[in-house]
């Protein structure tokens, strides 16, 4: 597995190293040792969360308050996703910026997302099953979402949103959650 730094410090794109032949491919998708030594923390996995999802339909932008905060690695199964994610650490020289990966069954890539980032993503393809791992269990009463359409991020979704749950459609702006 090779390790892609992006515009966050500690967000990376994750690339595996995929063996091919006539009968199809083999991949190590997930190695603890050398996850943990690619990335330099500990993440320990608590929880696999497993989601299918429709063309032009966006979930997000999530993420859990403190003392619940998540770390996400996050892998597409089937179709394609455009990932998004946002930084919300208030004392950050990035806070409220956004960078966005495509993620597929394709190019088998996995996004590292550490705490003190709000995450989301729209399906570009017909359907997607993501899979994505978290190092803390879902609290509802900690969850939040910023608005994937806030203007003060101006987030440039690949393809028109056409689906939205109500919840994500109420999501605070950037600037609120100061």
């Amino acid at each position: 597995m090779k390790i892609i730094k992006t515009i966050f410090n500690k967000v990376c794109l994750l690339t595996p190293e995929i063996f091919s032949d006539d009968r199809g491919f083999f991949y190590e998708s997930y190695n603890s040792k050398s996850f943990n030594s690619l990335i330099g923390d500990n993440a320990s996995f608590v929880q696999d969360n497993h989601s299918y999802t429709k063309k032009s339909v966006l979930r997000g932008l999530h993420y859990q308050e403190s003392p619940y905060e998540q770390d996400k690695l996050v892998r597409v199964l089937s179709g394609e996703i455009y990932d998004v994610v946002v930084d919300i650490r208030k004392s950050s020289k990035t806070f409220g910026k956004w960078h966005g990966e495509v993620l597929s069954a394709i190019n088998n890539n996995q996004l590292w997302i550490p705490k003190g980032f709000a995450h989301g993503f729209v399906v570009t393809s017909c359907d997607a099953t993501v899979l994505y791992k978290t190092t803390q269990y879902y609290y509802p009463e900690s969850e939040r979402t910023i608005r994937y359409d806030d203007p003060d991020l101006n987030i440039q979704w690949p393809i028109e949103i056409e689906i939205i749950s109500k919840k994500d459609s109420k999501g605070l702006g950037i600037k609120d959650i100061l």
